[in-house]
């Protein structure tokens, strides 16, 4: 196959035994220092996404991505949201502090009244592991609680509790006493977070009549986006259209702990950018080793023809297949690794997370377009690492080097 004389003779330098030991030795290193940046970029950003979009479904799935505040008819307001092709479903909410009480003890929480039939395809709807969401009915007096807090107060399903909402105050002989009312426990969630012990969900009109609300009131809804990072895209459609609207987007409540995530990851693709720089640029100690013991043969093929242009080609042949070489294993290794990494942690009984969680599988997404971006990324540092040794072999003077040969 035609081959240009200077990719040939670059292949042939880069497949060269005849290299000094330390030469050999450094571009090794340099191979290698490659190789296990590019695998522990992509192993570690597979991470990040994970824990990311672990964060996101979590959160995101928990709290509303844009909450709207009106005194309009609220089901005329949520079928005009629903036709936006960015909402994918507008959910009915009440919300207020209260008090939980059981016979063993008794703890602040957030209540939520909610519309059960408009919540199946919920994150809590999907995490029950007792009772059912659908079995809130309007009247009844239920309530869906974390499995934390069914622990803390030591009740389970059908048990009674009693619920306090110090802000809700009414009229009685004794004077006025906070709005309480014993309610029954109708279904436990576990979503292995925060909210499993803080909230506590009852059917809207429920919550509306121990919030002591009538029709005029105020109502809020909850808008949930197909993607939640399109809430600023459709914050300017709505107050465009209700431009006396109230609303609150996730960002406003949420926005500080996805910067925080946000920086972190950032900070995880320098630092390991800089591992994989600082070992594409081994390269550059290498090739000047090379260009040092291959003064005679550069000279031999100036004066046989090859310009300053040529012999740069060759060398930067020659660092670009070391390059590769450390690219492709790299990006090999650490694919495998982003495979194999939990059930190695499984074989090898490591626990990352600790003893006090269940699971310590690590929650792992691999991106293409990461992956793509580390690939380019670790070539372009290879490349430029060759510009100075090929460029210094360009100014080798022939007359010099052959009167000493």
């Amino acid at each position: 196959m035609f081959q240009p004389v200077n990719w040939f003779i670059g292949l042939r330098y880069s497949q060269s035994r005849s290299r000094t030991g330390f030469v050999s030795f450094i571009t090794f290193f340099s191979i290698a220092g490659i190789l296990l940046g590019v695998a522990s970029l992509i192993t570690v950003v597979s991470v990040m996404n994970g824990f990311e979009n672990e964060l996101k479904t979590r959160v995101l799935g928990l709290v509303p991505h844009i909450t709207v505040e009106t005194q309009l008819n609220d089901e005329s307001i949520r079928q005009d949201l629903l036709a936006l092709p960015e909402v994918a479903r507008v959910t009915p909410l009440e919300e207020t502090e209260a008090l939980v009480q059981s016979a063993t003890g008794m703890s602040g929480i957030l209540i939520q009244g909610i519309n059960p039939s408009l919540e199946q395809d919920s994150i809590i709807a999907s995490h029950m592991i007792a009772g059912n969401l659908a079995d809130l009915a309007p009247s009844k007096y239920q309530l869906v609680i974390g499995q934390a807090l069914a622990r803390q107060l030591n009740v389970t399903i059908g048990d009674k509790m009693r619920l306090i909402l110090p802000s809700r105050t009414m009229f009685t002989p004794m004077g006025r006493v906070p709005m309480q009312r014993n309610f029954t426990i109708a279904g436990v969630f576990n979503l292995g977070s925060q909210v499993d012990d803080t909230v506590v969900y009852l059917h809207h009109s429920d919550a509306r009549k121990i919030m002591r609300k009538r029709s005029g009131d105020e109502q809020l809804l909850r808008v949930y986006l197909h993607d939640a990072f399109d809430v600023s895209l459709v914050t300017p459609k709505l107050q465009a259209k209700w431009p006396n609207l109230e609303l609150t987007t996730w960002q406003q409540s949420q926005g500080t702990l996805f910067s925080a995530v946000k920086m972190e990851k950032n900070m995880m693709w320098l630092m390991l950018g800089l591992i994989v720089a600082v070992a594409a640029f081994n390269i550059v100690s290498a090739l000047v080793m090379v260009v040092n013991d291959k003064q005679g043969e550069i000279s031999i093929l100036q004066t046989m023809g090859m310009d300053k242009s040529g012999i740069i080609q060759v060398f930067i042949t020659q660092g670009m297949v070391n390059g590769a070489w450390g690219v492709v294993l790299g990006t090999a290794l650490g694919l495998l690794l982003t495979v194999v990494l939990n059930p190695m942690l499984a074989v090898f009984g490591i626990n990352i997370f600790g003893a006090g969680y269940v699971s310590q599988t690590l929650p792992i997404v691999l991106a293409w377009q990461d992956v793509g971006i580390i690939v380019i990324g670790a070539f372009i540092m290879s490349f430029i690492a060759t510009l100075y040794p090929a460029y210094r072999a360009s100014q080798t003077l022939p007359a010099e080097v052959l009167r000493n040969e």
